[in-house]
């Protein structure tokens, strides 16, 4: 739901992967963002509206995207498609940050656009201890940026496990994703990110933005 930008973008880029796609807009200039090798339906009508979801085939679909820029209509449509329709594979974009999070924790998938642009941002700019990339849906454990101090630099990351309590998912190295090894070393201008209980976050960014323990 939502032909904007973010809306036409996600529709072609699904299509591109092989899935039949629907876009539901209450305005039907706004298919003119697609492409014009689109081939999915295009539903004029609102989003929580059922004959309109009715119209784009809901009965048969896997997963649902809210990204209009309209909060309450996002969620709202949201609630709609998995509560009545049963759909399990559905996302929400909520501009409000405090409302994604209450809508998160209600177990409504969100994308808060304004925080993670913001923090996305902010990383580029300054150190920033943690940042958090993605919450469950129970809002109990998060994936996270962390800004490692230098000191960490040549142990090896189960090092970082051990002292921190969280589990390192990936590490980013010259712009490329890198899965763990046992051997795996931390290298200079390493991205290392992590999986934590969110209750956690404060302790794990006190260890690993101070330096190593004499004698760890």
């Amino acid at each position: 739901m939502g032909c904007g930008r973010v809306g036409a973008t996600l529709a072609q880029s699904l299509e591109s992967r092989g899935h039949s796609v629907a876009v539901i807009d209450q305005n039907p200039d706004a298919f003119r963002r697609l492409d014009a090798g689109f081939s999915g339906n295009k539903v004029t009508g609102l989003g929580f509206d059922r004959d309109t979801l009715h119209t784009a085939g809901i009965d048969d679909t896997y997963a649902f995207a809210a990204v209009s820029d309209g909060d309450n209509s996002n969620i709202l449509a949201a609630r709609v498609v998995r509560e009545t329709f049963g759909v399990e594979n559905v996302v929400a974009r909520i501009y409000d940050p405090h409302r994604a999070e209450i809508y998160q924790r209600l177990g409504i998938p969100t994308v808060a656009t304004v925080r993670w642009t913001a923090d996305q941002v902010l990383r580029r700019m300054l150190p920033m201890g943690t940042t958090d990339e993605y919450r469950d849906a129970s809002g109990k454990i998060q994936l996270v940026q962390v800004d490692v101090h230098p000191g960490w630099v040549g142990r090896p990351l189960h090092a970082l496990e051990d002292a921190s309590g969280a589990r390192v998912a990936y590490v980013t190295r010259y712009g490329d994703g890198l899965l763990p090894a046992a051997d795996t070393v931390l290298q200079e201008n390493d991205t290392v990110h992590l999986l934590l209980r969110v209750a956690d976050a404060p302790a794990v960014e006190r260890v690993l933005t101070s330096p190593p323990a004499v004698g760890a």
